[in-house]
């Protein structure tokens, strides 16, 4: 709903302010702005309703409306009262916009494993914002409220979230390059997510409560377009029906094209302080968790990330050997994503290339050839510098990956603090682990392949290529794979019966073995 409500005064404002006179022809000129993006049916069914409130127009969106317009959904229950916006045109030209979003729901249905039901409420829920219909945006919005709570409840789980005071705020502006550039943040005391499952034919039956005195989410964009994506909007509102799509694809394509590159920059985080998870095996935890997103629009050279971040980590030790102790991360950063990607020919080329009047719209040998092209600008697989600790020990990776052909071409760095401990722990381990045992001269066998730095860590710098050759610091552990017939019946020279590098060696060893272990 908190996503529903923002889209629909959007929309509702998307054009410029008219006449400051507040009264029954200017709700009229509001209702029809509302329409072209929800379509006449949502008035006719009751869905949308625009009155006059004072000063002030009343857009009212009945959800209930929404689900009996629906009928398929077959909920055997919904209750809801309808949200309320309060839109007042400004001598500027933008819109005041408020509203009390406090709120109680509840529903039923069956599902696949029988009733299933949901509630919620919000308390005390405010917002205060204004919109620019020159951006199609809120130049700034604050929004509080009280608290929350939700219950759900299926055959064999349920779930209760509740959580403290929260806000949220927004900022816009006009972007440089075109399109806005915003900013929003949230931030949620006390969220307390209590999960039961009970599944009696798989013998599950456990409690997990996973909680945060704060959770906090930060957002911002460079260069939305957010009045062409409106366009596409109201296009697909008015050609609903087939043919008429099928007779305006022209406008379509046209309308696609100027909603390009639909952002340059998005990025979002999501964090925690002092999380945990209680378990019936124990309480896992970290003082700080967060993970972060971030992507490029739609481009010739676009970049996207991942990150996830934990420090202060615990986990249950009654659930582990008392020797892994020293290998337990209790900080965590890793970092990963994508570069060099052209979405943008790939976009275009599409958007040239379908016909609605044929099926399917795109030939899967344009679809083929159209991979093949994006697979040629060869886009990365990247691996940004990432560490995993414990107090001595700090493992750091970094590395890429290409896919000229069938097989990759990768680098991978790999550095280690402390790995002399890492060895000394599984020498303990292998004295009453037999894995461990297996383990332990492979340990030692990697170190041999390591290359002592000046501060004293090890570093292995390994490489596969495409022709199935893998090394490590300069050093050959496999060869290229042989190049054979279909039918030859050969092997790839990796499992030691031909005279390649891969193969075995006369005393037994695995070198083979141990560079297939560790490329990345």
């Amino acid at each position: 709903m908190k996503r529903i409500l923002p889209l629909a005064f959007a929309l509702a404002l998307s054009a410029p302010a008219f006449a400051q006179t507040v009264d029954n022809q200017g709700a009229k000129t509001l209702s029809d702005n509302l329409a072209r993006y929800f379509g006449k049916q949502a008035f006719d069914k009751g869905v949308l309703k625009v009155s006059v409130e004072g000063d002030a127009y009343k857009i009212a969106l009945d959800v209930k409306a929404l689900v009996n317009a629906v009928p398929e959904q077959k909920l055997l229950k919904f209750d809801m009262a309808p949200y309320a916006l309060m839109v007042k045109p400004r001598s500027d030209g933008s819109w005041d916009v408020s509203s009390n979003f406090s709120q109680g729901a509840s529903f039923e249905f069956d599902g696949p494993e029988g009733r299933q039901s949901m509630e919620f409420t919000i308390k005390d829920g405010k917002l205060t914002s204004v919109y620019d219909p020159a951006l199609a945006a809120f130049t700034n919005a604050t929004s509080s409220l009280a608290g929350m709570t939700m219950t759900s409840r299926q055959a064999k789980q349920q779930a209760d979230v509740s959580t403290g005071a929260g806000t949220a705020t927004v900022t816009a502006t006009k972007s440089a390059n075109g399109g806005v550039d915003f900013t929003a943040t949230q931030k949620v005391l006390d969220f307390v997510e209590k999960i039961k499952i009970d599944d009696p034919d798989s013998g599950m039956n456990f409690p997990l409560t996973l909680k945060t005195p704060e959770l906090s989410v930060d957002a911002s964009g460079k260069g939305v377009h957010t009045k062409p994506l409106l366009d596409l909007l109201a296009f697909a509102v008015a050609n609903e029906d087939e043919a008429k799509l099928k007779a305006n694809q022209a406008e379509l394509k046209s309308l696609m094209l100027a909603a390009l590159p639909v952002w340059e920059r998005i990025d979002g985080n999501y964090g925690f302080k002092n999380f945990e998870v209680e378990s019936p095996v124990g309480k896992f935890g970290a003082t700080q968790f967060s993970t972060a997103f971030g992507m490029d629009g739609v481009s010739q050279n676009g970049k996207l990330g991942y990150s996830i971040k934990a420090a202060g980590l615990t986990i249950p030790r009654q659930t582990l050997p008392e020797w892994t102790a020293p290998l337990l991360p209790t900080d965590v950063d890793l970092n990963f994503g994508g570069a060099s990607i052209d979405l943008d020919t790939m976009a275009k080329k599409a958007i040239e290339a379908f016909d609605l009047n044929k099926n399917p719209p795109l030939s899967d040998e344009f679809g083929k050839a159209l991979i093949a092209d994006f697979k040629a600008k060869n886009p990365k697989v990247v691996i940004g510098h990432s560490t995993v600790k414990n107090g001595a020990i700090e493992v750091a990776m970094e590395g890429e990956m290409t896919f000229p052909g069938e097989k990759p071409d990768a680098t991978l760095t790999v550095d280690v603090v402390g790995y002399d401990k890492i060895v000394d722990a599984l020498k303990e381990a292998a004295k009453s682990d037999e894995q461990m045992a297996q383990a332990f001269p492979f340990a030692l066998a990697v170190k041999g392949f390591g290359k002592t730095l000046s501060d004293g860590r090890l570093e292995w710098m390994i490489n596969t290529k495409a022709d199935g050759s893998v090394t490590v610091n300069g050093a050959m552990l496999k060869g290229p794979d042989e190049v054979q017939d279909d039918n030859s019946g050969g092997d790839d020279g990796a499992n030691g019966t031909d005279n390649s590098t891969g193969g075995d060696d006369s005393d037994g060893g695995d070198n083979g073995g141990a560079g297939a272990k560790l490329q990345p």
